[in-house]
């Protein structure tokens, strides 16, 4: 239930989830700069990296700098382990990404495009086995660490930097391990590889479980499983893609701070729907087809927490003949729809797909862009991408 490069152009049984997080965003002004980033995470035989592009006014990418960040990667693993995370709060403007094989987190500078920081967690805080997911607040950064199904937590310092606290060890129902995360406000909802779900308290920072561990509506029904989560602005909503032959959605309400059973979406028949994004306005939620090359809209009310079929891709270019695998997603811009959504692609060498948003009057399209997809040739199996500023929420 992983991708490897060795299995890049199979098309798998339905895998799991990647993504990317977000803390405190602000539109982008002339003072700040625009930058969509990836984990390159190359396997240990060469120096793994982080690669910065410039955002264009038109959205159009373009590659900026290469920034080696140690010999950890695994080319491979959850889609829904979220290996890069941004944070743009006060004076913090930092990008923080994982090294799969020796757990260690660096800290990059966003000003300077530097590595101001690393951390490491305890000695069975790695994951070679499927990566290491990131979600953070302006206080701390939480990491998943697959081969122990543990997550650590880490005091976020001045300068892009870390200190470790402690960690915790998790498990699904199934005894699954770690999948996706994700946190807003003292919540910290997680999937696990079985079907399962969770949420925690981290009002005090190290996660406390709240109790409402259960297997989701879509998996007791045997064919799909929740993997990548979003949660709605005000916190109503936890939205999870789910690894599954179709096009899955699963939304509970978490008003109360602990997770409800979840109401299943079937919004489309491509394949695969582990990774998943909301739109700044909240109108539409992106979804990565994961195994089809295919991105869809469904539209959302953030009210009622309903789902509805919205729009389609064709298959993005170079689909199978350069790369196999859609997975994690980025925006443009930090309002309304987003503007151009960014679409990492599996492959050896990886690539950006980039395309365009129309929607209106209840109708949507989805074009990708003529100048798509955007090489990145320092990366053999892209999962997860990230946008600098971030989504306000």
């Amino acid at each position: 239930m992983r991708i490897s490069l060795r299995s890049w152009f199979a098309y798998l049984t339905p895998v799991l989830v990647v993504g990317l997080c977000f803390v405190s965003g602000f539109a982008v002004g002339a003072d700040h700069p625009h930058y969509v980033v990836t984990n390159d995470d190359v396997p240990p035989s060469l120096a793994t990296s982080v690669t910065f592009y410039t955002v264009a006014t038109n959205g159009q990418l373009t590659m900026k700098t290469k920034i080696l960040t140690g010999r950890g990667g695994i080319g491979g693993g959850y889609f829904a382990a979220n290996r890069v995370t941004v944070l743009d709060s006060g004076n913090a403007e930092c990008v923080y990404a994982s090294d799969a094989q020796t757990g260690e987190i660096q800290g990059i500078s966003v000003k300077t495009l530097e590595i101001a920081g690393h951390a490491n967690g305890s000695k069975k805080d790695t994951g070679a086995s499927n990566g290491v997911g990131l979600a953070m607040n302006a206080q701390y950064l939480y990491a998943s660490f697959t081969d122990f199904s543990t997550i650590g937590t880490f005091q976020v310092l001045p300068g892009c930097k870390l200190k470790f606290v402690s960690d915790i060890t998790v498990a699904g129902l199934q005894s699954g391990i770690v999948d996706g995360m994700v946190i807003h406000g003292d919540m910290m909802v997680v999937t696990y590889g079985d079907g399962s779900i969770e949420s925690f308290n981290i009002s005090a920072g190290v996660p406390v479980s709240n109790g409402d561990e259960q297997n989701s509506t879509g998996s007791r029904r045997g064919n799909t499983y929740p993997s990548g989560i979003d949660i709605t602005q005000d916190g109503h909503y936890a939205i999870f893609g789910d690894t599954s032959p179709f096009t899955i959605v699963e939304v509970s309400d978490i008003s109360s701070g602990k997770l409800t059973p979840t109401v299943v979406y079937r919004l489309g028949n491509a394949i695969n729907s582990s990774n998943v994004l909301l739109s700044p306005d909240e109108t539409l939620l992106y979804i990565s087809n994961n195994q089809s090359g295919k991105l869809t809209a469904a539209f959302f009310d953030k009210t009622t927490g309903k789902l509805s079929k919205g729009c389609v891709s064709r298959a993005l270019k170079g689909f199978v003949t350069d790369w196999s695998y859609t997975a994690s997603l980025a925006l443009e811009k930090t309002t309304g729809t987003g503007g151009m959504v960014y679409v990492a692609e599996f492959g050896a060498p990886s690539s950006i797909g980039e395309i365009e948003v129309t929607s209106s009057g209840g109708k949507c399209t989805l074009t990708e862009s003529s100048k798509s997809p955007i090489a990145d040739p320092n990366s053999p199996g892209l999962l997860s991408i990230g946008a600098f500023p971030p989504r306000p929420f």
